[in-house]
């Protein structure tokens, strides 16, 4: 188990404190790290699955990829894990570190059909190396919606994926929390608009050209 050392004193600690990183016995509840990694991944999808569908891009099926996409969203289904694994907020950074990891070494896209695999194993892995206490992989199978046996595959085929390179290095996990928190105001540019166009539509039924061209951008 390796324990990352939060910087304080810095900017790095207003980020860390940020995303719920740190200070969470103070009825924090939920870090924001969960909603912006959802986020994240959720564009990523999207994007790969356009790319897939207009540009007839091979998607390559993996152990990771299911028969079908699971009706969970990757928010609740990141909240689940949240709840019920136990595991520190910085293991949901680690784990997308992770899955950076995986996707530069091979040639998996991520898409609705493989998402959810790739977490539950990855933040697995980052509580089995970040965390003092974790579960074992019996129980993150029934977190994950996944018999142990899969998890237990997954997990090897993740481990070679990414060669075993599991140690994160402060400046690593600092530019990944930083993504983190550029994609929160990104994902803050955009809601603004779309809320100042449902306050217009409230006030006339009129359709505003303003708002059509900035939704039609996004």
């Amino acid at each position: 188990m390796v324990a990352l050392e939060l910087e304080t004193g810095d900017v790095s600690s207003d980020i860390y404190l940020s995303l719920g990183l740190k200070d969470l016995d103070k009825g924090v509840g939920v870090p924001r790290v969960l909603s912006l990694l959802s986020s994240l991944l959720e564009r990523s999808v999207q994007k790969n699955e356009m790319l897939v569908e207009t540009e007839h891009i091979e998607d390559v099926v993996t152990v990771f990829h299911g028969l079908s996409a699971p009706t969970l969203s990757l928010r609740k289904y990141i909240d689940r894990i949240f709840k019920y694994s136990g595991c520190s907020p910085s293991c949901f950074v680690v784990a997308h570190i992770y899955v950076d990891r995986l996707l530069q070494n091979t040639e998996i896209k991520l898409t609705s059909l493989n998402v959810h695999r790739l977490l539950i194993t990855s933040i697995m892995l980052a509580a089995k190396f970040m965390d003092d206490a974790f579960f074992n992989n019996a129980y993150y199978a029934r977190v994950g919606g996944v018999k142990t046996c899969e998890l237990n595959r997954l997990e090897m085929s993740f481990l070679f994926g990414i060669d075993f390179r599991l140690q994160v290095s402060v400046d690593t996990f600092h530019k990944y929390c930083w993504q983190l928190e550029e994609e929160g105001l990104e994902t803050l540019q955009i809601e603004r608009p779309m809320q100042a166009c449902r306050i217009k539509e409230s006030w006339s039924n009129k359709d505003d050209p303003s708002c059509a061209s900035t939704i039609a951008r996004w």
